[in-house]
């Protein structure tokens, strides 16, 4: 029977956050390009959460719009409450979170896709890799479950939670994906049979509930920002100045806890039914009342999701238990009591990867031209799949181009850090993105990912011209004014001194500098205009970098200079094919994990765990004694 053959220069298999970036980025770059999907109506579908950005995560669409990805665009078209998380601390952890209009956002996601040159949407399953050589293999194309063979250059993996996926709510198990969708049943063997190796991970999901029949006056109103701050560069401010829709909170309570607790033999959590390992920082509620017994309530946000639907999502409340224990419990929340629900809450297995198994540019170390990004690669979260779909995207590129991988390390990007952490570290459930994990994170706020990354997004061809213009003028206005205001001397005047008592500020005893008066706590550089008369008009973006760099000027510096350190021991670079058994004086545990891992870097290997200082240490005596020989060979030569 005969079946389609065609020639791609890319593959993209599955189309969730990681697959539209990685298509976009790839077709962008001028790539013929076709991306699959076992369901056109999935193309960057929202399963679980009506959100992008939050806590750390809104860094990472911030980066990904810097680099010239669709994430933060999309949003900003579709979003229908938008909030500044952690205002009361400082830059380094300010994050912005948008709740979406699912189906809008879905929707505009793939008109931009349908719209972009040299990018096709094909709905079918993929079964197989393609690849040609043993030892060292390459990927060649890949096979659909119709036996159409579609030839590439390079493919990325980006199958989200569909491979094998079950959906599971207490006894009843169902061979499906997320929202009933099919799961891929087929590529997993062909993985196998590649020496790829596989995990076995879980998420879940909390019920949706009829905005009807909730009581609302029972719950503590959630609503957005009075000024709404877009997630793109490139979004007039004034273009998402919207009216909003709330969000509500309220908690559960020991009834609930009582009626879970009493249920957790139907839980296939606890029952031994699910196999895979679930998200530690995005736990179950049966989850958070076993290991939070001390807790005697838990918030929960009910939250819209989209304007043409009533359906409502309960975060907080993830479960898998069964549908008739779901009713006890959610209807022992305030505002719950009548609850209908719309759709069950369920846990999903599927399968994905070891991310050990990649190089930091996401490209496979024994299989190349295969690359891979999302929750495939052992992540959880929109934010944390779109910006790993961008890398693998950008760089398949980068392959077939024959240039130099964008790598990103830790110190330029949350999404270096992401993906630092997924190919060097061990992980054993769903990595998610937090501040915390990132050292130089006053370095690395959301607020300056332009100025960190565009340079980078214009130089791989993702950012147009104009855009990247724009941030060489915001860098070259942000550094006259520091050297204008640094010069700027206030006296101790009448209108200084009114000033300052209005602003809660200590009067002055003599004259002191703009800069001094701009690093109190209570002060800053825009309060201060009326006392600086010489101050030019200047666009807020570059007010607001003017006003951080003098106050935490001090942390900065010092922080530069940890990354000084920090970039040598990353430009000590390691040999990909190096086998740490000729090293003498390693431990067994660090020859074991560094074999494993093979760190492009002496940066990389002083982070898998299980090396420790000393076996660095052992290793740059190695590499020292290595290029003495070498000298001597050339001497001698």
């Amino acid at each position: 029977m005969p079946c389609i053959v065609e020639n791609y220069d890319v593959c993209v298999v599955g189309a969730g956050h990681a697959g539209c970036e990685a298509a976009l980025a790839a077709a962008r770059l001028g790539m013929e390009t076709i991306m699959f999907t076992v369901s056109v109506d999935s193309i960057a579908l929202m399963p679980c959460n009506p959100n992008v950005g939050g806590s750390s995560k809104g860094h990472l669409v911030r980066e990904i719009d810097a680099l010239g990805g669709e994430m933060g665009k999309n949003i900003d078209k579709t979003f229908i409450q938008s909030k500044m998380l952690n205002k009361s601390k400082g830059p380094a952890v300010h994050s912005l979170r948008a709740q979406a209009d699912k189906a809008s956002y879905t929707r505009e996601m793939r008109k931009t896709l349908e719209n972009t040159e040299h990018l096709t949407i094909k709905q079918a399953e993929v079964a197989e890799i393609i690849t040609e050589g043993k030892e060292d293999c390459h990927i060649v194309g890949i096979k659909t479950v119709s036996g159409g063979t579609y030839y590439c250059k390079a493919a990325i993996l980006c199958t989200g939670t569909y491979l094998h996926a079950r959906c599971l709510t207490g006894e009843m198990v169902m061979q499906t994906g997320p929202n009933g969708l099919q799961s891929a049943t087929h590529l997993t063997e062909s993985l196998l049979q590649h020496g790829v190796e596989i995990f076995r991970f879980k998420t879940g999901t909390p019920a949706r509930i009829d905005k009807r029949s909730i009581d609302f006056s029972k719950m503590v109103e959630q609503k957005g920002d009075e000024r709404i701050v877009p997630f793109s560069f490139t979004t007039n401010p004034e273009d998402v100045q919207i009216d909003q829709i709330s969000c509500w909170l309220t908690y559960t309570n020991e009834k609930t806890h009582d009626i879970i607790r009493a249920n957790l033999d139907r839980s296939p959590l606890y029952a031994g039914v699910i196999e895979g390992t679930g998200p530690r920082y995005c736990p179950s509620i049966e989850d958070k009342v076993v290991k939070f017994a001390d807790k005697d309530k838990h918030q929960v946000f009910i939250e819209p999701e989209g304007l043409n639907t009533n359906e409502m999502y309960v975060g907080g409340m993830s479960s898998s238990l069964p549908e008739d224990v779901q009713y006890q419990m959610y209807r022992t929340v305030p505002g719950l009591e009548n609850a209908k629900i719309v759709r069950n809450a369920y846990a999903i297995e599927y399968d994905c990867i070891n991310p050990n198994q990649l190089y930091p540019s996401l490209e496979f170390k024994h299989i190349k031209g295969l690359f891979s990004g999302g929750q495939f690669n052992g992540s959880s979260g929109y934010e944390e799949a779109a910006c790993q779909g961008l890398i693998a995207g950008i760089n398949a590129c980068m392959e077939i181009q024959g240039k130099e991988p964008l790598i990103l390390d830790r110190s330029e990007a949350y999404i270096g850090v992401l993906i630092d952490d997924l190919v060097t570290k061990e992980n054993h459930e769903p990595y998610r993105m937090m501040t915390s994990r990132a050292e130089y994170r006053l370095l690395l706020r959301q607020d300056n990912a332009d100025l960190r990354l565009s340079k980078k997004g214009y130089e791989v061809g993702l950012l147009p011209k104009e855009r990247y213009d724009w941030v060489v003028k915001k860098e070259e206005l942000i550094a006259q004014e520091m050297e204008r205001i640094s010069k700027v001397m206030i006296g101790a005047n009448q209108k200084v001194q009114a000033l300052l008592e209005s602003l809660g500020s200590i009067p002055l005893n003599t004259g002191t500098s703009l800069v001094e008066l701009i690093r109190r706590p209570e002060l800053s550089y825009d309060l201060l205009a009326e006392i600086d008369p010489q101050r030019p008009k200047l666009p807020e973006e570059v007010c607001e970098q003017v006003n951080i760099n003098v106050k935490y000027e001090g942390y900065i510096s010092r922080q530069i200079k940890q990354v000084a350190q920090f970039k040598k021991l990353e430009k000590k670079k390691l040999p990909e094919d190096f086998d740490y058994t000729q090293i003498h004086g390693l431990r067994k545990e660090a020859i074991q994990k560094l074999n494993v891992v093979k760190p492009v870097s002496i940066g990389q290997a002083s982070r898998i765990s299980g090396v420790s200082p000393a076996d660095i240490s052992v290793i740059l005596v190695y590499l020292e004694q290595l290029k003495y020989q070498h000298k001597k060979v050339e001497e001698n030569a």
